[in-house]
């Protein structure tokens, strides 16, 4: 597997300063801040993007369980929520929730859950 690589700039302080996120593909750079992070400010955030990865790694997977069952999907779409919390230990992520639905054709909804389960395991 190839490696994958990213990188972010940050100039000035922490509450005023701002930087840049760029993945290497170039497909996706953006500016952050204290205020996209911790407000409600303009621009992205770390745990905006591992929760965009996430949610991107699971529908895939989750893809490949249903076609090895004999259920390709027409598509999957996953959205994430990360918690990112104060505790006793500082600031962290504490959870990332997954929502996801998706267009199969002839798949009840127990199958596609326990599909889904299955994924989520693996």
């Amino acid at each position: 597997m190839p490696e994958r690589k990213a990188e972010a700039r940050w100039r000035g302080s922490l509450k005023d300063g701002s930087g840049t996120m760029r993945v290497g593909s170039g497909a996706f750079e953006g500016t952050y801040s204290f205020a996209s992070r911790m407000e409600n400010g303009t621009g992205t955030n770390p745990e905006e993007l591992i929760g965009a990865a996430e949610a991107g790694c699971f529908s895939m997977a989750f893809a490949n369980a249903l076609t090895e069952a004999g259920h390709t999907p027409q598509e999957i779409h996953t959205s994430a929520s990360v918690h990112f919390e104060r505790s006793d230990k500082g600031w962290g992520i504490s959870r990332i929730e997954l929502t996801t639905d998706g267009v199969v054709s002839g798949i009840d909804e127990a199958t596609f859950s326990r599909i889904g389960e299955d994924a989520k395991k693996n």
